[in-house]
């Protein structure tokens, strides 16, 4: 282990680059003369007992900077020992990320990366699963489905407590190819296993698209919810009253989620004077998301479905709660659980999973979903959204709904 010199050493370096500032007259801090730093012996036994617990820490990382038949950065080595510990909690949501990784991180909520254009998650049993295709990406044109399992991209496989590193290796450079290998499960139970090449682009993420049906009914699909997606909502809400809307339809199918900060904005246009949601740490702690009087007063009809995830059903689960609107489709995905982003100050940062959240009826539904109170099945080759409107039966029951409010 460390001999007595390196720790006494250690305990110098410790208490200097502490106590850097003129300390005199501190009772607890001590004070500097000339050449030396004198602390209580409180102080002095703090210091020991923090070198202690990173003494094995050191140990190791020294013993393979010296001794590792290969050589390996140890900025890496040091990187990895974070890693492992967000690791050790066997979350798939919490994680620690690189400067490079938290970058990404950043850049996917403000709605522009290079990539295929795919929302991955973790399943209990630590595959990678494919909450949904973002519309018109190549993941989307590759036929990549809502329930695919990832296993391989390019040849390496994936599990869950590694889908980071997946979906570093799934982004790329515009115009280069990766290969994914899919196992997707069929309805009569058969498994298809398959691989198919896909061509990197620069993925901009258009979250709303609306558009005025036939009966002045308004349509508008949220595709995801990030930094800029309540104020383009709003927009959207705008347009579509001028042309005399009078009821609407909210498409969140296939939508994963995003910030919690747009979603309840949105939800704060449509529900009146309740509770969105709150949300609660272990400790008990909730913190209220609330919205105001005001509020869009005609028929409303929420389109749902398997791909719906997490803020997705943050509106779905109040709208329903609130009796706000109808929904319509099938189960949503069930991830009731939120992650806090912390920056760190060397670029590098955190993801960890820090509370629960709740519908306004004090309903959980992580690993359960919210159930639609119209249950319809979209045929399995059926298209969506108004291009499609002849085969896709949830946006026709929809409008039937719409009709007879």
């Amino acid at each position: 282990m460390i001999s007595k010199k390196k720790a006494l050493f250690i305990i110098t370096i410790t208490i200097l680059v502490t106590f850097s500032a003129t300390l005199a007259g501190s009772t607890y801090l001590g004070f500097k003369t000339d050449d030396k730093i004198i602390i209580p012996i409180a102080r002095y036994n703090e210091l020991r007992e923090i070198e202690s617990k990173y003494e094995k820490h050191e140990f190791i990382a020294e013993f393979v900077q010296e001794n590792f038949l290969y050589d390996k950065d140890m900025t890496d080595i040091f990187e990895g020992s974070l890693k492992g510990m967000l690791d050790i909690l066997e979350d798939p949501y919490s994680e620690y990320l690189t400067t490079e990784e938290f970058n990404s991180l950043i850049e996917q909520t403000q709605g522009e990366y290079s990539g295929i254009g795919v929302y991955v998650s973790v399943t209990e049993d630590n595959k990678i699963v494919v909450v949904s295709p973002i519309e018109d990406t190549p993941a989307d044109k590759a036929g990549l489905r809502t329930g695919d399992f990832i296993s391989k991209v390019n040849g390496i496989e994936y599990s869950g407590d590694k889908l980071s590193d997946a979906v570093s290796v799934m982004k790329g450079k515009p115009g280069t190819d990766v290969t994914i290998s899919i196992n997707r499960v069929q309805k009569d139970g058969s498994e298809l296993n398959f691989d198919v090449v896909i061509t990197r682009q620069n993925i901009k993420i258009e979250t709303i698209k609306y558009e005025l049906l036939a009966s002045n009914i308004g349509y508008i699909r949220i595709t995801t919810f990030d930094q800029q997606t309540d104020e383009d909502f709003n927009t959207a809400l705008k347009a579509l009253t001028t042309q005399g809307m009078t009821g609407l339809i909210i498409d969140l199918r296939y939508n994963p989620g995003g910030l919690i900060t747009s979603v309840t904005e949105i939800a704060d246009v449509l529900l009146g004077e309740t509770i969105i949601t709150y949300t609660q740490t272990k400790d008990g702690k909730r913190e209220y998301y609330n919205s105001d009087k005001r509020k869009v007063d005609i028929p409303l009809v929420v389109l749902i479905n398997e791909g719906s995830a997490s803020a997705s059903e943050i509106l779905a689960g109040a709208i329903k709660d609130t009796a706000t609107g109808t929904l319509v489709g099938t189960k949503t995905f069930g991830k009731g659980i939120v992650q806090r982003i912390m920056p760190l100050d060397d670029g590098s940062g955190i993801k960890l999973t820090v509370s629960e959240y709740f519908t306004p009826n004090d309903i959980n539904i992580h690993g359960v979903g919210i159930d639609p109170d119209v249950h319809i099945e979209l045929p399995e080759d059926a298209g969506y959204g108004p291009d499609y409107l002849e085969e896709d039966i949830q946006l026709q029951r929809a409008i039937e709904i719409i009709k007879l409010k």
